[in-house]
């Protein structure tokens, strides 16, 4: 198109574009510079053309002036173009034209489109364009290029761009502040950058708020600055910047990854006392650091009041205390947490179960295990093999091989499968009271139909287990 310009004014280059737009908007969307060119390879001899153009030119011009459109014309083309670089192109044009201003909205959607497609020089240019013009700038344009900056990587250009909105004689807003902080302390070299930027920002006419607080607080937390983000939170109440829900929960979650748990249970009790109803987030990172702290008996006192303070206890809370019990040799206690889940108006689910029949098993209270298993599996949810394999195995190392075979028969009448291995401990077992071979070739009967998954592995399954039963009573009997 520069190369055309030299034979056209840049309104006769605009007025074909349009027109050219005009005339093929009813067959076909195509671009308006493939138009343009369409309707240039039709046009006349280069000589005659010129000097019929000009003839042309001077009698529009004497009855109806400049006629390359009106701004909002303009505008609503380059938002049109899919390409960027002919959208700045025909910006160029319409700008060399005399007494003609483009509207604040070309300038706007011109300067997102360049942006977008990470043509940031060209932005800037137009950008430095708009500064010269005396139109009221949007804060959301701001609010548009500090978000690109951040989504291209850029977090030295999201900076300067707070500054940039100085030199339009704007004051930044909060947002603004706070949207270049995020995109600042998710890249680590900029966090003493963005620690600054927040302490002088006040120096513009900004001052921080709850948001930019939680933002630094957050990022000095998990680069292990956790001295930094306390001193923030203190800050806040000098200030007189109430802190949110969220900026105890950035403080407890850095407290326990720090393995500080009694500072976290003390701020805690802090935010219960100021009136705050903490979030499910903030008891789960509370419960699950004081588990693995083998502080039992807190948790469990906080998982009773979680209710009685505003916030219902929910699966995985349940769930992270009956693996703690479960993990210190205290499976008693998590059957107690898991009987006392309905009530508070949550049912377990399969990880409640399993955790809690495995931590039975490894106690070797293998009655509860089963009946808790044969309660998992009357809800609907199938054990883990695992699960069942440590329940059998541990029914067998202690001779009791007629529960183990109970067990098995509970598995297999709920159309589960048992795994290879957990029918070579049985077999294992009673192999003793039987001829060796027979049961070789019933195992290995199990592993040809497991290999296949279809019906019959239960059929078979289930004769194998009411044989082991029958032969397990026929010997009792006969002892």
């Amino acid at each position: 198109m520069r190369l055309l310009s030299h034979h056209f004014s840049s309104k006769d280059l605009l007025h074909m574009v349009m027109c050219s737009s005009t005339w093929l908007s009813k067959v076909q969307p195509l671009s308006a510079w493939c138009n343009f060119k369409c309707h240039y390879r039709t046009q006349q001899p280069e000589q005659g053309r010129k000097q019929s153009q000009a003839g042309e030119e001077q009698k529009q011009n004497k009855k109806q002036g400049p006629s390359i459109g009106s701004p909002a014309r303009i505008q609503k083309l380059i938002a049109s173009q899919s390409d960027p670089l002919l959208a700045k192109e025909i910006f160029d044009l319409a700008s060399r034209e005399p007494d003609f201003q483009h509207s604040y909205a070309t300038f706007h959607t011109l300067i997102l489109k360049l942006g977008r497609s990470h043509q940031f020089s060209l932005m800037q240019s137009v950008l430095s364009s708009l500064k010269s013009h005396q139109y009221s700038v949007s804060p959301s344009l701001f609010s548009h290029i500090i978000q690109i900056y951040g989504d291209a990587g850029l977090p030295d250009k999201a900076l300067k761009t707070f500054y940039t909105i100085l030199e339009f004689n704007m004051k930044p807003l909060p947002k603004h502040l706070n949207l270049i902080l995020e995109i600042l302390v998710s890249h680590r070299n900029f966090l003493r950058p963005a620690f600054d930027l927040f302490k002088s920002a006040h120096k513009y006419g900004v001052l921080a708020n709850t948001t930019s607080y939680n933002i630094l607080m957050r990022a000095f937390c998990l680069n292990d600055d956790l001295s930094i983000a306390y001193s923030l939170f203190n800050q806040m109440f000098k200030r007189d910047i109430a802190p949110n829900v969220e900026s105890y929960r950035i403080l407890m979650q850095g407290l326990c990854r720090k393995s500080q748990v009694n500072k976290a249970v003390d701020l805690l009790e802090d935010m219960l006392n100021k009136g705050f109803v903490p979030d499910a987030l903030s008891y789960s990172t509370l419960l699950n650091s004081l588990c693995r702290k083998k502080k039992l008996k807190e948790a469990y006192k906080i998982l009773c009041r979680m209710k009685v303070k505003g916030c219902n206890p929910d699966i995985v809370h349940y769930n992270t205390v009956i693996l703690g019990f479960c993990r210190e040799g205290r499976a008693a206690d998590a059957c107690k947490v898991l009987e006392d889940m309905p009530s508070n108006g949550c049912l377990p689910n399969l990880v409640s179960y399993q955790t809690l029949v495995g931590g039975l098993s490894d106690q070797g209270m293998y009655d509860e295990a089963k009946n808790y298993m044969v309660e998992m599996m009357s809800k609907g949810f199938s054990p883990h093999f695992s699960v069942v394999h440590a329940a059998v195995k541990g029914f067998c190392n202690v001779g009791m091989l007629e529960e183990a075979c109970e067990v098995v028969e509970d598995i297999l009448s709920h159309g589960e499968a048992l795994h290879t291995d957990t029918w070579g401990e049985i077999i294992s077992r009673i192999s003793e009271w039987d001829d060796a071979e027979k049961l070789g070739n019933l195992l290995e009967e199990i592993i040809r139909a497991e290999i296949k998954p279809e019906t019959r592995i239960v059929e078979v399954g289930a004769r194998l287990g009411e044989y082991l039963m029958n032969r397990i009573k026929s010997k009792s009997r006969k002892g």
